[in-house]
């Protein structure tokens, strides 16, 4: 695939961000694109390794492996790089539902196991394949392609994130009427409030694609709990089977002394409240948790992370430091992480790159723990205490953290944003269903299966899996699909 000497004769190249200076003062996304001479170079680097592990899509270490979703990567990097987009567009769309959210935030454990990434970087998967589908936007060559005859089966899919949306997308293409129930007012689900929106447009990319699916039949439907405003009992009657697609909101607490002051709150409340201000009016209606002039603390290094830091630059914050338990990452794999798996390895990602170039270091402090807050006599979050510790191997083997003495010490915290994960789906809905969950608390249906204890009710994505990928989301709401099909129809077709 590609060119035969393309990854010899060119070197890695990605597409100039704006200037971090620059890109903090808006909410815009802060890729630009690339000319198309220098995507069919990166293309062209694919090499004919035979052995392509970046589609694999298989957990090695507990991380994913290659694409979740099986990409056929060398074939679109073979047509990128002779100019024939149309035909890369349709190769694409073979795997991936969405490419325009995956090729925006998705991490691309393809790239990380990917051959020629043993000795060289690896070839930029990620965008050629952002490039590819906002090609086929460009052209027009995504249109509407409702189904041809419908099979007078009624689905209703329960949330509205990637899961969701890649089953809708998918049993709606198998002729089933399918009906989209979201609790937020906005259709999208973590697309949609939980990722800011320099990372995913809302308007230009998420409402594009949900209004592509309206005009092929799927029906949404905001502001709609099932379990609250909609009986659970009404929506089983009324519908052959139910897809529950709701997430893993439940977030990890800290329960440390001062847990309680003002100005500490979970990262996706502050992400959530602040994404709808900016919606509703270009954060002018005050509605949302500001960091303005504050001493922000991130509390957790992942992507969520990441976006708070992001999101508390673009508010103006006085100053910013971001918690991470863990050790810091070395700067090449080490020996106990091989290709393929997933490289641990110390980069600069969007948010801590902003916060560098602003503050003149990375924000994250790493092997820091939190002992306790403390606050001011209204009851406001001041300080946070910490001490750093290091991992060590318990009787029973299993690394644990232990505190060193002497290295305590306090820093000025007035907005505090616990980003440390998410232990689940909430419970009120799978209840009300009488729907059995796991000893994980998420709900318990067998991967290939996705049918859960009740007749008919169907789960998949992060209600189903725990926290995790879009593209495992995608992954599981196609899959999820198939088997409601069969379900419906005795046999499927889907893919």
């Amino acid at each position: 695939m590609g060119k035969i000497t393309g990854f010899l004769e060119y070197k890695r190249e990605i597409p100039v961000d704006r200037s971090p200076k620059e890109r903090i003062k808006d909410w815009n996304e802060f890729h630009l694109e690339m000319e198309e001479s220098h995507l069919k170079n990166q293309g062209a680097r694919c090499m004919n390794c035979g052995v392509p592990f970046c589609h694999t899509g298989t957990l090695l270490s507990g991380m994913a492996t290659g694409c979740p979703i099986n990409n056929l990567i060398p074939d679109w990097n073979d047509m990128v790089y002779k100019g024939r987009w149309e035909e890369a567009l349709q190769l694409l769309l073979k795997t991936n539902n969405f490419p325009e959210f995956t090729g925006r935030v998705c991490p691309a454990p393809c790239e990380g196991s990917c051959v020629l990434g043993i000795n060289e970087p690896p070839v930029t998967i990620k965008n050629i394949e952002h490039a590819i589908i906002e090609r086929g936007f460009k052209e027009g060559w995504i249109k509407p392609q409702p189904p041809a005859k419908r099979t007078g089966k009624k689905v209703a899919v329960i949330g509205s994130g990637p899961a969701g949306l890649s089953c809708a997308d998918q049993l709606n293409k198998a002729g089933h009427t399918v009906t989209v129930f979201e609790r937020d007012d906005r259709i999208g689900g973590l697309l949609m409030y939980g990722i800011p929106n320099m990372k995913l447009d809302k308007t230009q990319v998420v409402l594009r694609r949900v209004n592509l699916m309206e005009q092929e039949g799927v029906e949404f439907k905001t502001s709609v709990e099932v379990g609250k405003n909609l009986a659970a009992s009404d929506l089983m009657k009324e519908y052959d089977a139910v897809v529950l697609c709701t997430g893993a909101t439940k977030p990890r607490d800290l329960p440390v002394e001062g847990r309680h002051l003002k100005g500490i709150h979970f990262a996706m409340d502050f992400l959530r409240s602040n994404t709808k201000s900016l919606l509703d009016s270009k954060l002018e209606d005050g509605n949302y948790i500001s960091a303005k002039g504050k001493n922000v603390i991130v509390i957790g290094g992942g992507d969520t992370g990441t976006d708070c830091v992001a999101t508390s630059l673009r508010h103006g914050c006085e100053s910013l430091n971001q918690l991470e338990i863990l050790n810091k990452p070395p700067q090449e794999r080490a020996n106990d992480n091989p290709w393929p798996e997933w490289p641990k390895v110390y980069f600069l990602d969007y948010g801590q790159e902003e916060a560098q170039a602003k503050f003149g270091d990375d924000p994250r402090q790493y092997c820091s723990m939190t002992k306790k807050f403390t606050g001011d006599e209204h009851g406001n979050v001041k300080q946070i205490h910490l001490v750093t510790i290091k991992w060590e191997k318990n009787e029973e083997g299993r690394f644990t953290p232990v505190e060193i003495p002497g290295t305590e010490k306090v820093l000025s915290a007035d907005l505090v944003l616990l980003a440390m994960g998410y232990l689940g789906p909430e419970s009120m809905l799978l209840e009300s269903l009488g729907v059995e969950t796991n000893q994980r608390s998420n709900i318990n249906a067998d991967y290939g299966k996705f049918t859960t204890n009740v007749e008919k009710v169907f789960a998949a994505g992060d209600a189903r899996r725990g926290q995790s990928l879009v593209v495992w989301a995608i992954n599981e709401g196609r899959a999820a699909a198939r088997e409601c099909d069969k379900f419906l129809m005795g046999q499927s077709y889907l893919p």
